[in-house]
C-alpha cells in the first residue's frame, strides 16, 4: 500500500514538474518577438551592391572581368603562378590528374507577379520530385528592397541542380505553418533588419525540417530571451563584421572578412573603391557567431580577414539550423565563394554525389565569315586529343549597315556561306557537334551596341536602352528561332541545345526559347519582374542578375534546361577594355576552382577568330594551352549533347 502511495505520489510530482515545463515552454513561445530586440550596429557604408555576376550584364558579350582591388590582384596572380608551374610538373610527369580534391562527404514557368504582388506562392517542379523547398526572402519597399527576390531567383536556379519542388515567397507572406510544408526552406536575409514575422521566427524554433539562414536579421531570434536560442542550437549571434575601417584614397583597400577558406581553396570576395566617389563596391557584411556548445553546433567553413587575419565561422549548423554568415550571390564570379555553397547544396540536401568532374568545350561565334583553315586547325587538333567538341552556329549572317564592308549592306544565308558550310561538315567528321547561337545574332539594322553586325552584337535584347527590343513577343521569338531551325535543317544540320547571343535575351525570349530547344548551353540573365524597370536612379528598381553554374542545370527560373559554360573565354589585349582581357592561365584558375564542387564541370568557349594570322595572338598556342591544362586538372571531356 505504502509503495503504491509512494508511486502516486511520484505520479503527480512529475506531472506537476511537466506542467510547469509546458507552461514556462509555451509562455516563453507566446513572448517571442515581444520584447524589443536591439540591432547590431551595421558596419560598412557607402556600399554598392550588384546581386549575380554583374560583368555578365555590363560588358559585350556577358563573360569579361570587373575591376580588382591591388590586393585582390596581387593574390589572383600569385595563384595563377603557381597553378601553371603545376601543371607543367603534371605534364613533365606525364600524369593526368594534378590534385586530389578532398570530399567526404522542364514545366511550366513561374511568372513572376508572385514576386511583386501577393503572397501567392512561385512554384517551379522538377520533373522528378524527391523533395520541396521553399526560398522565402526580404523584399521590403526600399533602395535595395528587390535583392531579395533578386537572390531568390539564383537560389531557385542552383536548386535546379536537384530533384525538387521549388516554392519562392517574400517572408512578408509567411503564414503559421508554411514550413511544415516543405522538407528544406531557406530564408535570404537580405535586407538589413527587416522585421520577420513572429509565426516565422516561432515556426523555424519549432520546425524539425531543415532550415537555412543566410546573414542578417538572426538576431532577431538569436537575442530575443524567449527563443533560448544559445542552449538550443549552441552558437551565438555575436555582431555584423563590416570593412575594418571606411576606406580613403591613401587605404583603399583596409580590408573585411573576405575570403572564404574551403577544400584547400581560398575564394575571395569581390571589391573595388571607387575614391572619385566614394564608393565601395562590394558586399562585406558578415554575421559573426561563436560556437558556445561543440556538441551542438560545428564550423563547418571558415571565412578569414585578410588584413587582420582573424577568422570566424562562414557556414555554422546545429542539427537541422544551418546558418551561413552572408549571401553568397552577390558579385559572383568564378573563384567566388558562390562555387562554395554551390558545393554545400549536396550537403545541405543529403544527396551523397561522388566526385566526378567533365569538361565541356564550344567554339563560338561561328558564321559565314569564319575562316576553313581556323576551323580546319581547333578540329583537327581538338580530334588528336580525342576531346569532342560543340560549334555555336550562326545560321543567318548580316551586315546590314555595311561596317565591314565600306557602307556596302551584305547578308549570307547558311546555304551560301561555303567557307562556313565546308567547316562544318569537316568538323562533324572529327567529333564536333552543332548548337544553333541565335538566328542572326544581331538585332534589326541598327547598332545594338556594337556594329549591328552578326557576333558582334544583342539579338534579343535591347542593349542600349536597357529595355525589351520593341517586336519582343513570344511569337516574335518563336519566329526567329523556327527560321534559324530551318536554314539548319533543309542543309541536314540538327542542333543538339540552343545558346543565347551574349547570353542575354528578355524575360519573354528567355521563355519562349524552351519551346523549341530541351537544352540550351550557356550561362543567362534573369530579372525581378516580367517587364523590369532597370532604371538605376530608381531606388525601387528591379534587377537584371547574370548567372553562370557549375554543373548541369535541369530547370532553371525560365524553364530551361542549362549545361553550364563556368570559365569564360580568351581575350586579347589591345581589343577592348583593359578589364575585357582573360587568359588562358585565367581559364586554367577558374578551372581548379571549379574542382571545389563535387560535381563540377570546366566548361569554356574559344573565338576561332583568334588564329587569324592578321590579329597576331598566340591563339591557337592559347588554345592548347588551355584544353591540355585541363586535362592535366583531371577532367573527363564529354560530348555536349550527351549530356
Amino acid at each position: 500500500m505504502k509503495r503504491f502511495h509512494l508511486i502516486c505520489i511520484n505520479l503527480l510530482i512529475f506531472f506537476f514538474i511537466f506542467s510547469l515545463i509546458w507552461i514556462t515552454t509555451a509562455s516563453a513561445a507566446s513572448n517571442l518577438g515581444k520584447a524589443p530586440i536591439k540591432s547590431p550596429r551595421k558596419t560598412s557604408v557607402n556600399t554598392i551592391i550588384e546581386p549575380g555576376d554583374p560583368a555578365s550584364i555590363t560588358t559585350l558579350g556577358g563573360k569579361k572581368n570587373l575591376k580588382l582591388s591591388k590586393r585582390a590582384k596581387e593574390r589572383i596572380q600569385k595563384k595563377k603562378e603557381k597553378l601553371i608551374d603545376k601543371i607543367k610538373n603534371v605534364k613533365t610527369k606525364g600524369k593526368k590528374k594534378l590534385f586530389s580534391v578532398a570530399v567526404k562527404s522542364r514545366v511550366l514557368s513561374a511568372t513572376t507577379n508572385a514576386l511583386e504582388n501577393t503572397g501567392t506562392l512561385a512554384r517551379i517542379t522538377s520533373d522528378t520530385t524527391s523533395n520541396r523547398v521553399l526560398v522565402t526572402y526580404d523584399q521590403p519597399s526600399a533602395e535595395y528592397g528587390r535583392l531579395g527576390p533578386a537572390y531568390g531567383i539564383m537560389l531557385r536556379n542552383l536548386l535546379g541542380h536537384f530533384s525538387s519542388t521549388v516554392d519562392l515567397l517574400p517572408i512578408d507572406h509567411y503564414q503559421t505553418g508554411n514550413l511544415e510544408n516543405y522538407d528544406y526552406i531557406f530564408y535570404l536575409g537580405s535586407y538589413y533588419d527587416n522585421q520577420l514575422p513572429t509565426d516565422f521566427l516561432q515556426d523555424v524554433l519549432n520546425t524539425n525540417k531543415t532550415v537555412v539562414w543566410f546573414k542578417y536579421n538572426l538576431w532577431q531570434l538569436a537575442w530575443d530571451p524567449a527563443a533560448n536560442f544559445e542552449a538550443t542550437y549552441g552558437f551565438a549571434f555575436n555582431s555584423l563584421a563590416g570593412l575594418n575601417v571606411p576606406p580613403t584614397p591613401a587605404n583603399p583597400d583596409p580590408g573585411f572578412y573576405d575570403t572564404v577558406l574551403y577544400k584547400n581553396q581560398s575564394f575571395i570576395k569581390y571589391y573595388f573603391y571607387d575614391a572619385a566617389m566614394n564608393n565601395v563596391f562590394a558586399d562585406p557584411d558578415v554575421g559573426v557567431t561563436q560556437i558556445t556548445d561543440p556538441a551542438k553546433a560545428q564550423r563547418l567553413i571558415t571565412i578569414k580577414n585578410s588584413v587582420s587575419e582573424a577568422e570566424i565561422p562562414y557556414v555554422v549548423r546545429s542539427g537541422n539550423f544551418w546558418y551561413i554568415a552572408d549571401i553568397p550571390f552577390s558579385y559572383i564570379n568564378p573563384r567566388d565563394r558562390y562555387l562554395v555553397f554551390a558545393d554545400l547544396l549536396h550537403d545541405i540536401l543529403g544527396t551523397n554525389v561522388p566526385e566526378i568532374h567533365k569538361a565541356l568545350i564550344r567554339l563560338e561565334d561561328v558564321a559565314a565569315k569564319v575562316t576553313q583553315q581556323s576551323m580546319k586547325k581547333l578540329s583537327n587538333y581538338l580530334s588528336s586529343k580525342e576531346v569532342p567538341f560543340s560549334i555555336a552556329v550562326i545560321p543567318f549572317y548580316r551586315d546590314p549597315l555595311g561596317f565591314y564592308t565600306g557602307g556596302v549592306p551584305e547578308e549570307i544565308h547558311l546555304a551560301d556561306a561555303t567557307d562556313l558550310l565546308q567547316s562544318l561538315d569537316h568538323a562533324l567528321t572529327r567529333g564536333g557537334k552543332i548548337l544553333m547561337h541565335g538566328y542572326t545574332h544581331q538585332y534589326d539594322d541598327r547598332l545594338n551596341a556594337d556594329s549591328g553586325v552578326s557576333g558582334d552584337d544583342f539579338e534579343f535584347w535591347d542593349i542600349v536602352n536597357q529595355e525589351p527590343v520593341a517586336e519582343d513577343s513570344t511569337a516574335w521569338v518563336l519566329a526567329r528561332l523556327d527560321a534559324g531551325l530551318a536554314e539548319l535543317q533543309s542543309l541536314g544540320y540538327t542542333p543538339f541545345a540552343w545558346e543565347t547571343p551574349h547570353y542575354h535575351a528578355s524575360p519573354t525570349a528567355y521563355r519562349a526559347f524552351p519551346q523549341r530547344f530541351d537544352t540550351t548551353y550557356q550561362r543567362a540573365v534573369y530579372y525581378t519582374s516580367d517587364n523590369p524597370n532597370l532604371n538605376p536612379s530608381d531606388p525601387n528598381r528591379d534587377y537584371a542578375v547574370g548567372q553562370f553554374f557549375p554543373y548541369i542545370i535541369h530547370e532553371d527560373y525560365y524553364g530551361q534546361r542549362v549545361l553550364p559554360e563556368n570559365l569564360g573565354n580568351i581575350e586579347y589585349p589591345g581589343f577592348g577594355p583593359p578589364e575585357s582581357v582573360y587568359t588562358a592561365e585565367d581559364i586554367l584558375l577558374n578551372a581548379s576552382y571549379a574542382l571545389t564542387v563535387r560535381d563540377g564541370f570546366a566548361s569554356f568557349f574559344f573565338h576561332p577568330f583568334w588564329l587569324e594570322k592578321n590579329l597576331h595572338v598566340p591563339g591557337l598556342s592559347d588554345f592548347k594551352t588551355v584544353v591540355e591544362g585541363i586535362t592535366a586538372l583531371g577532367y573527363q571531356w564529354v560530348d555536349a549533347s550527351e549530356l
